[in-house]
């Protein structure tokens, strides 16, 4: 099941904005706040599952914006 949040980085993706505004790109606030969530519940008593899935939803999609960071770097020293 897909975050409200989690949803944001795609769509950006998806419009093909231009590298400089790739490089911009920071999370919304909604996004902050289920991270901090977890962060802090992880801390405390751990994860149930369904929070394990959302965690791993969260490390996907930084993955994608360093992936998509890096050849926006490309694409701007070309």
């Amino acid at each position: 099941m897909k975050r409200k949040g989690a949803d944001e980085v795609p769509e950006f993706l998806a419009g093909l904005p231009e590298p400089e505004e790739i490089l911009q790109l920071r999370p919304s606030e909604h996004l902050q706040a289920g991270i901090r969530r977890l962060l802090e519940k992880n801390r405390g008593c751990g994860l149930s599952p369904e929070e394990a899935v959302e965690w791993e939803e969260y490390e996907h999609l930084e993955h994608l914006v360093r992936m998509a960071k890096a050849k926006a770097l490309l694409k701007m020293k070309k």
